[in-house]
């Protein structure tokens, strides 16, 4: 599996179930790299979404404890469930897309990561790990540094070294 994030200096992700910047650049990456993949979040960030639906193009796998009716979304109750839902997915096209608890629950089994970093360290409630402080996870590319408006980011890649092949049954 993969994931896919955007942190600020502080590997911060958001504040109030909200990311804090919305980079037009950076949601055409997340759309370039999701668009007919398979999306893997939790009930908040699905809220966050536009009008709280599923994202079109992309099979949208909700990780929740909660009954949801939302058309459009797979439903998983928890790890072993959404082990076997998966099963029917290359691990390729399967992307991690928030929130905090989703990623710490599933990081130890993504073998790549793609980070949005913004280079700013506004109020926030809810983090990713970082990365760079992890023995396993790697930097391997970095973007020059780009600008929205006077928002400063750059768009980064890490590889786990050891990643686990599946979530366990």
């Amino acid at each position: 599996m993969k994931l896919i994030v955007v942190v600020d200096e502080n590997w911060g992700i958001g504040k109030d179930g909200d990311q804090p910047y919305h980079i037009p650049e950076d949601q055409r990456f997340f759309r370039e790299k999701t668009l007919g993949k398979v999306i893997v979040i939790g009930r908040v960030t699905l809220a966050a979404f536009p009008n709280g639906l599923p994202l079109k193009g992309r099979t949208n796998i909700v990780l929740t404890r909660n009954k949801l009716d939302t058309p459009g979304i797979i439903t998983c109750s928890g790890i072993s469930e959404l082990a076997e839902v998966l099963r029917g997915y290359s691990t390729d096209d399967v992307f991690v897309a928030g929130g905090q608890q989703i990623y710490e629950m599933l990081l130890e089994y993504c073998d790549t990561a793609y980070v949005t970093k913004i280079f700013a360290t506004p109020d926030i409630d809810r983090y990713f790990p970082n990365l760079d402080a992890l023995p396993n996870w790697h930097l391997t590319t970095q973007s020059e540094r780009k600008k929205h408006g006077d928002i400063e980011f750059c768009f980064c890649e890490y590889r786990n070294e050891m990643p686990r092949k599946k979530p366990p049954q």
